[in-house]
């Protein structure tokens, strides 16, 4: 993971602290051997935040956090999966890539399989930069946006 991705899930986990105190935020979170981006704990409520900025197959963060909670990997009486997708997985005539529908498509499925399972997307604002391009200047703004859309789900 780049820099960027770095300081955008740091600010995005010290925005959710501030929201959502009662939850106990960290970053790189392990959910048996599958690194969450950001997670935070409070008593028997989970919320595990996945951010896809260009991955190949986002899909398959969603089906590992649904098969280690299907196996009981993660105990907590409700788990909120939320999968932040930016502007990379748009595509230029409308709508979006098959790549985040097949990922959505997983995290329905999950939701109809398990109670204590709730998957949403959220729309992350922002144009990721290729490697080494210079970091959009909205991208603060953007992340606490995100934060905020998070933190009034939970």
């Amino acid at each position: 993971m780049g820099s960027f991705a770095t300081a955008v899930q740091s600010r995005l986990r010290e925005r959710l602290a501030v929201l959502r105190p009662g939850f106990d935020w960290k970053t790189e979170h392990h959910v048996a051997t599958t690194p969450v981006d950001v997670a935070g704990r409070a008593d028997d409520h989970v919320a595990l935040v996945e951010l896809e900025w260009r991955r190949a197959d986002p899909a398959n963060n969603t089906a590992k956090l649904f098969r280690h909670l299907d196996e009981e990997t993660l105990a907590a009486d409700a788990v909120d999966v939320f999968q932040l997708f930016t502007g990379y997985y748009d595509l230029t005539s409308g709508g979006v890539s098959s790549k985040r529908l097949n990922a959505e498509f997983v995290g329905r499925i999950g939701t109809q399989a398990l109670d204590s399972f709730r998957y949403r997307t959220v729309d992350f604002v922002l144009d990721p930069p290729k490697r080494g391009g210079d970091r959009p200047d909205d991208w603060e703004a953007a992340t606490d946006a995100t934060a905020r859309e998070i933190a009034d789900y939970l």
